[in-house]
Formats: C-alpha cells, structure tokens, sequence
C-alpha cells in the first residue's frame, strides 16, 4: 500500500513561486505563541522579569498621560524652531540669488 505524499507537480501553483517544488512541500512555520513563552521563560530565569501586566491606577496612567504629553509638545517646539531657521536660509538664498538674476 503507497503512502500518499503531499508532492504537487511544479507545473502547480501561482508562477511567483518561481514554480520550485520546495516551495509547495515546505512545512509551516512554528507559531509565536511557543517563542513567546521561550522568551518569557528565558527571560525570568536569566533576568528575573515577567512580561506580566499589572493594573495600573488612574493618577499613575495620568502621569504617563502627562509625560507623553509635554515630549509631543517638545518634539513639536523642536521641529518648529528648526523648520523655522530652514525656511529662513532658503528663503535669504533665493532673495540672493533673484537679486543676483535682475542685477546683470
């Protein structure tokens, strides 16, 4: 009695596998979940952490409400004052170089 093999032929399929029979064979790939208990595994006995969540109370979420807060609105003065000096030079560049045209 033949066993029956998953072998296609590799005339099957869609022609972006490059038609190799390796890649209608191949097995499916091991899920997260197992790399993930590995990692926390791994990660409690060599660091002593546990990915754990813990239930956080309002004022602590506030503060970290409040701190993602005030770096947007650092990042966002940052990017202003930079955007601003930009502006500035290729704006002074352009008035050079027009200046530069109309006095020939």
């Amino acid at each position: 009695m033949k066993r029956k093999s998953r072998r296609h032929s590799t005339g099957f399929g869609y022609i972006g596998f490059g038609n190799n029979q390796t890649t209608f064979n191949q097995k499916t790939s091991t899920p997260f979940s197992v790399y993930k208990e590995k990692l926390d595994l791994e990660a409690h006995l060599h660091y002593e952490m546990h990915f754990m969540h813990k239930n956080l109370t309002k004022e602590y979420k506030q503060k970290i409400k409040d701190k993602i807060r005030r770096q947007e609105r650092k990042l966002l003065i940052r990017t202003s004052v930079i955007s601003l000096f930009v502006f500035m030079g290729v704006a002074y560049f352009a008035y050079y170089l027009i200046n530069q045209i109309l006095s020939h």
